[in-house]
């Protein structure tokens, strides 16, 4: 029937899209999807629930960083310093910090204990690797955090045995009242593989970017690399980390530069037809000839 009215929605279809809408939020910008999506739902149960999902998944997606209370420093919120739903252990600090998903705001903080912590052996490549990223972030990304977590073999107490690192690297720069947001995050794993004395570099490299003057564009851009270096000492191997980290993401950053400043000459060109359907050019310098309301007129047979 004509007149037949689309079915109501469930409250389970209402929810999923709710976190549809919470978990593709541009960088920075999930309050403001979230104040608009609860005003949509008008159902504070459903959208608390749609929350409670999404808004986890999101903050550990987009990497944010969160203040610890005391200005003791700022801990990522990450799966690999994840210790519980609210939980995040920040390695450099030893401090594990209780979070509010829904707020994005440290609630408490409390100190790790001992077996939340890797080993002396595996803490020295750490704390080494730590120092050197820390220098590097302070230098490339303005306001950016960073933080070294052991991925695997935490428990190992010296050589003969792998264990893995995890080098999180998190900067935004959100300017609502500039109309863009941005945020750059990147994951590095390196394995340290003792019977071969290599370290194998596997990279993850995130940019995300959102300006809405007047439109609305936005970029999601991902990229993946690998390196190897050999096996050295604590202090050694993190420079040699560092180096190759600064070296692959800098590769990285100056490509995009290169493909987006080509954009004008390039791919927009791509994107339009060299001669409309007709085959003809446009006359630009005659476009009185075409008349809309005139062409109309004749083909409908108007005011004959």
């Amino acid at each position: 029937m004509a007149d037949e009215e689309e079915a109501e929605l469930s409250e389970k279809q209402k929810k999923e899209i709710a976190k549809w809408f919470l978990l593709n939020s541009p960088p920075g910008e999930i309050q403001f999807v979230a104040k608009d999506v609860k005003a949509v739902i008008n159902d504070d149960v459903l959208y608390g629930e749609a929350a409670s999902e999404a808004f986890p998944l999101y903050n550990k997606s987009h990497l944010i960083s969160i203040e610890m209370p005391s200005r003791i420093g700022d801990v990522i919120v990450t799966s690999y310093g994840e210790l519980g739903e609210t939980e995040f252990i920040d390695p450099r600090t030893a401090q594990v910090a209780v979070v509010d998903h829904i707020k994005q705001v440290c609630t408490e903080v409390r100190p790790a204990q001992d077996e939340e912590l890797p080993s002396a052996y595996v803490e020295e490549f750490r704390c080494a690797l730590d120092a050197e990223i820390l220098k590097y972030v302070g230098e490339a990304y303005p306001k950016g955090v960073c933080s070294v977590y052991c991925g695997n073999g935490k428990d190992v107490e010296g050589p003969g045995f792998d264990f893995e690192l995890v080098v999180v690297i998190s900067a935004a720069r959100h300017s609502p009242q500039n109309f863009c947001n941005g945020s750059w995050r990147s994951v590095w794993s390196i394995e340290f593989k003792d019977e071969i004395q290599m370290l194998e570099l596997k990279g993850k490299l995130q940019v995300g970017a959102h300006y809405f003057e007047e439109g609305n564009v936005q970029l999601d851009a991902k990229h993946e690399c690998k390196d190897t270096t050999i096996f050295q000492s604590s202090e050694d191997s993190a420079i040699a980390i560092s180096n190759i980290i600064r070296q692959h993401e800098t590769e990285y950053l100056t490509s995009l530069e290169a493909s987006y400043s080509n954009l004008p000459d390039t791919t927009f060109k791509d994107l339009r037809r060299k001669l409309p359907v007709t085959r003809t050019l446009f006359p630009w310098q005659n476009t009185l000839q075409f008349s809309l309301t005139r062409d109309i007129t004749k083909e409908l047979g108007i005011g004959k």
